[in-house]
């Protein structure tokens, strides 16, 4: 069962309460594109000092994409990868190393490093997928109004908002329903009207 919460604030003390000791806290912030997922995450990492896992870097190249993907949400993201080479080690309290795969370059890029550390931020759509969600000590769903999506998407975008209003946005809606993460979640932060 989710909370409605109203401020970063009351994410960041949420995720001070959910600090144990012996292992690391994993929290994963997902929810709709353009919601502030990246911007969240970027702002506790700078409170908590602590690494962010972007769920980008995890995308399959599209060789190794099954047939359909593009009607089909999260079948472009390598979750054993993610989950084996990375969020597992995090999890035992292990560094970790991976190798981000570039869309744009269509090429896994150099090795990252990523310390352990008492926090571990993911985030990303499809951090809380099913294949995932059994790792986390936190879920946080962020989600904005239909017109706050479209205006910052359209503004961070430009000309590829069309690509996004046709195929992300639909798989996006279609994952978050399905998969019920909303449901799911420990907290739920609108952040309609804020600047992200």
């Amino acid at each position: 069962m989710n909370r409605i919460v109203s401020t970063e604030r009351t994410v960041l003390r949420a995720i001070r309460g959910s600090m144990k000791a012996g292992r690391p806290v994993m929290i994963a912030i997902d929810g709709r594109c353009g919601s502030g997922k990246t911007t969240l995450a970027a702002r506790l990492a700078a409170e908590l000092g602590c690494p962010v896992i972007h769920t980008d870097d995890y995308y399959l190249p599209l060789d190794r994409r099954c047939a359909g993907w593009e009607k089909k949400p999260a079948a472009n993201i390598d979750f054993d990868r993610l989950r084996n080479q990375l969020l597992l080690p995090l999890h035992r309290g292990e560094a970790a190393e991976y190798r981000p795969y570039s869309c744009r370059e269509g090429a896994y890029l150099q090795p990252a490093p990523v310390p352990s550390a008492p926090v571990i931020l993911v985030e990303g759509s499809y951090s809380q997928h099913p294949a995932l969600r059994d790792l986390y000590d936190l879920k946080i769903v962020l989600t904005c109004s239909d017109s706050c999506q479209t205006a910052r998407l359209q503004n961070r975008e430009g000309e590829r908002f069309e690509l996004f209003r046709r195929r992300w946005i639909p798989l996006e809606r279609s994952y978050l329903s399905d998969c019920r993460i909303q449901e799911e979640a420990d907290l739920l932060l609108d952040t309609t009207g804020e600047e992200v």
